[in-house]
């Protein structure tokens, strides 16, 4: 009867991650965030893009947060990526990460009661000098 219930739970659990709910997730220094918004992509739509961007609130602060899908980062191996937070407009927390690391954070921005969104860019060294760019639904 035990073994039922385990099992039980775990379906339930892998159920939860296939779901499309943004799951907690850990900004620098501040520990759970959650996402608000929906994801952007960028060089493509969900099936297909090199990276995603997302939005997060925690701590009293808003972040912004893009990840480098592996198999663009395998295939392509020599990229960069950017990440910061619209604030009413103006870029802020903008965060530079060197060559081939594969997700980065904004700083955070002190901005819960101001309209904001998450922008991220990717540049891919080996096809062209040009950064790609998306940026998430504005969130007042």
């Amino acid at each position: 009867m035990r073994f039922v219930s385990v099992a039980a739970v775990a379906a339930f659990a892998l159920a939860g991650l296939s779901s499309g709910v943004a799951h907690a997730e850990s900004a620098p220094g501040c520990g759970p965030v959650t996402q608000i918004g929906k994801t952007a992509y960028i060089g493509g739509d969900s099936r297909n893009a090199k990276a995603s961007v997302k939005q997060f609130k925690g701590c009293g602060k808003n972040w912004a947060y893009v990840y480098v899908w592996d198999s663009f980062a395998s295939q392509v191996g020599d990229f960069q990526i950017t990440v910061a937070m619209r604030v009413s407009g103006l870029v802020k927390g903008q965060k530079t990460y060197p060559r081939n690391k594969q997700e980065g954070w904004s700083e955070g921005t002190d901005s819960l009661t101001q309209c904001t969104s998450a922008l991220g860019a990717l540049k891919d060294f080996v096809i062209s000098d040009t950064w790609l760019t998306a940026e998430t639904d504005q969130r007042c």
